[in-house]
């Protein structure tokens, strides 16, 4: 068996160590093979403004915080997912980090910004990955990837079986129910890692909503946190069952997709359709 869990909190926004720290001691004494932190689990996330960002954010080979999770990592046996405020040069981006006992073993930068991230982050530059880890295949995205279902269709064929998705959802139940279609149509496991609390800066307040979850290949919901408690839950499955891609004898979600006919995903822009060659527009009547 291999054991997936989540860590559900509400950072402080800006205060790195004292988040490190809360992460460390919620760890302590956690068994299992890979944790899934909340996106940008130690900075916070309503920045004001890109100064903001940068100053917070760090490359991850001369990171703190890195080399602590890398030590829990020894420590416990364990690897963990954790959101990231990633700067590279004069770029910053929104990242989530595999890290192990020897340090980060993947990057990834999230490819989807969402609302007034736009304005705070770099959009991710780097291709999808999977990583082969205690006999699973694990991938990532971050929050908002949630709306794209191409990005974890792309992480399952490349084989990935564990989708480890650290989130800041402020949008109440749809990426939870999203993320049930998104393991239902790639036959996959999925944690999503969301935060409670809020992050009540001078520009607003934001509220975030918790409920992290564990999904399995067949939508179904494994286990859900509660909305406003922070908590570790740890869930043993069995990767072989993301390996059958059947949903009947006859009926193979990868093997049975017609890619020749999706090329208009990449050609048409949202909102614009062709009949005949012409541009047209449905009728909202």
């Amino acid at each position: 068996m291999f054991r997936i869990g989540f860590c559900q909190f509400a950072p402080r926004f800006g205060k790195m160590e004292e988040n490190l720290r809360r992460v460390l001691g919620m760890l302590a004494r956690v068994d299992a093979d890979v944790v899934v932190l909340p996106e940008l689990a130690f900075t916070g996330y309503y920045f004001k403004g890109r100064a903001e960002v940068r100053a917070m954010s760090e490359p991850p080979g001369k990171s703190r915080i890195v080399e602590a999770l890398a030590a829990l990592c020894r420590q416990r046996g364990l690897h963990v997912v954790t959101g990231f405020a990633e700067r590279e040069g004069d770029r910053c981006y929104n990242s989530s980090l595999l890290v192990g006992p020897s340090g980060v073993l993947q990057r990834y930068r999230k490819l989807h910004l969402f609302n007034t991230e736009k304005s705070w982050f770099d959009p991710g530059d780097l291709a999808l990955e999977v990583t082969r880890l205690r006999g699973a295949r694990i991938g990532m995205m971050i929050c908002f990837d949630w709306a794209y279902p191409e990005v974890a269709r792309s992480l399952a064929l490349r084989g990935m079986e564990v989708l480890c998705h650290p989130s800041n959802l402020v949008l109440p139940g749809l990426c939870q129910l999203a993320m049930r279609t998104r393991c239902l149509e790639n036959g996959i496991f999925a944690v999503t890692a969301n935060r409670c609390g809020e992050d009540r800066r001078r520009q607003g307040t934001l509220r975030f909503t918790g409920r992290s979850q564990v999904g399995g290949p067949r939508g179904e919901v494994l286990y859900r946190a509660p909305a406003e408690r922070a908590e570790v839950h740890v869930e043993s499955i069995d990767p072989s069952r993301a390996r059958s891609k059947r949903l009947t004898p006859r009926d193979h979600l990868l093997r049975d997709r017609r890619p020749e006919f999706y090329a208009e995903i990449h050609r048409v822009q949202a909102g614009r359709r062709t009949r005949e060659g012409r541009p047209f527009r449905s009728s909202s009547r």
